[in-house]
């Protein structure tokens, strides 16, 4: 287990944690059981590698994912605040949809990048060595959506946002519409979870309609891992620690791989590495009250 192992390890948590960022968006911030994200993150895969092969500028290629991701998460939004579907259902319901829309525009179940252009093999010849050159992009990208990510919670739409999800009828009484704040969450989120999908189809050179599944079980191993060791403060800590979770659920599923485990196994460990954080406050005050009698 070398530097180059861990530098995947930390790639691949950087490139994932912005679709936990999204994650977080609906499941924490807004409560919100969002399952579209599953169809979302190869959405944008899908947009993405399909602009790429186009002959489009592979940073220009991650906009139209972006926006994707969002008109997938109207999507959501509409089902839930206009014809009154449970948000559960909702989501089944758009990630359903998305599979076949997903198929459709990429023509095929899966678009190579081999030969293509991507962002990581334009910082190839910027000068940065190897094997840093993929890391460092993904970091000032990751840094970049967490910086405007921080700076839209603190305004008055992100305060009346975290308040939705907090407590809706205070919200409510002070004329602000829940409706529209679950609006505008689901759409920033699904649009950050398919910013996240074409990141990754770029970083692994290939995007594949079935590369979402199990994306929402992901995301929230890496939101509980996060707030588990960092603990929920401030909006900068509590976004922060979703990165780090990600990274550390990343590196958790690389050293599961590295020492034997087969790649079928892996649901099953990410299940038992959410059980465990989950549990872990609960086992804490337990040891603490047993100590104190």
């Amino acid at each position: 287990m070398g530097i180059s192992f861990l530098i995947t390890a930390l790639e691949q948590g950087l490139a994932f944690s912005v679709m936990a960022l999204g994650v977080y968006m609906t499941f924490r911030i807004l409560d919100f059981p969002d399952l579209s994200v599953d169809g979302s993150l190869p959405l944008g895969a899908a947009v993405s590698a399909k602009f790429i092969v186009a002959g489009y500028n592979p940073f220009l290629s991650l906009i139209p994912a972006l926006i994707a991701g969002g008109l997938a998460g109207t999507i959501t939004g509409v089902l839930n605040t206009r014809f009154k579907i449970a948000p559960l259902l909702s989501g089944i319901l758009t990630m359903t949809m998305l599979y076949s829309i997903n198929l459709r525009i990429m023509g095929r179940p899966n678009i190579p990048l081999l030969g293509e252009k991507t962002i990581f093999k334009m910082m190839n010849n910027v000068g940065i060595p190897s094997p840093w050159n993929n890391l460092i992009i993904l970091i000032i990208i990751v840094l970049l959506v967490k910086f405007i990510l921080d700076l839209f919670l603190k305004t008055q739409i992100g305060f009346a946002l975290r308040a939705a999800g907090d407590n809706p009828q205070m919200i409510r009484s002070m004329g602000v519409s829940t409706d529209t704040m679950k609006m505008i969450g689901v759409i920033i989120a699904n649009a950050l979870v398919a910013l996240s999908g074409a990141l990754v189809t770029q970083y692994q050179g290939f995007a594949d309609v079935g590369m979402g599944i199990g994306t929402i079980v992901a995301g929230l191993a890496s939101v509980i891992i996060g707030e588990v060791i960092l603990g929920k403060k401030s909006i900068f800590i509590t976004t922060l620690s979703i990165i780090v979770g990600s990274i550390l659920y990343r590196l958790s599923i690389s050293i599961a791989l590295y020492i034997g485990f087969a790649a079928s196994d892996l649901k099953l460990l990410t299940a038992i590495i959410v059980i465990i954080f989950l549990s872990t406050p609960k086992l804490k005050n337990m040891i603490e009250v047993s100590v104190n009698d």
